[in-house]
C-alpha cells in the first residue's frame, strides 16, 4: 500500500490532499498517481503530485504512532 500527496491549487488558495494507492511497487504507485492527477485536472482546482511513500499505516492515528512520537 502507497500514500501519496498533492498539492491542490484554487486561484491564490493551496492545500494538501493524501490519497491512498493500491499498487504492487512504488514504480506503479507513482505512475498511477500522476495518471490520477491528469485525471482530477479537468476541473478549476489544479492538482500536482508532491510525493508517494510506502505505508503500512497511512492517516492512522493509534497508541502505536503515539508511542513512536514520545506522547
Amino acid at each position: 500500500m502507497y500514500m501519496a500527496e498533492f498539492k491542490l491549487r484554487f486561484g491564490d488558495r493551496k492545500w494538501h490532499v493524501r490519497r491512498i494507492i493500491e499498487a504492487n511497487s512504488l514504480e506503479e504507485a507513482e505512475e498511477m498517481a500522476e495518471r490520477y492527477a491528469k485525471a482530477m485536472n479537468k476541473g478549476e482546482v489544479l492538482w500536482e503530485l508532491s510525493y508517494v511513500i510506502e505505508a503500512e499505516r497511512p492517516l492512522l492515528i493509534g497508541k502505536e504512532e503515539l508511542e513512536k512520537l514520545g506522547a
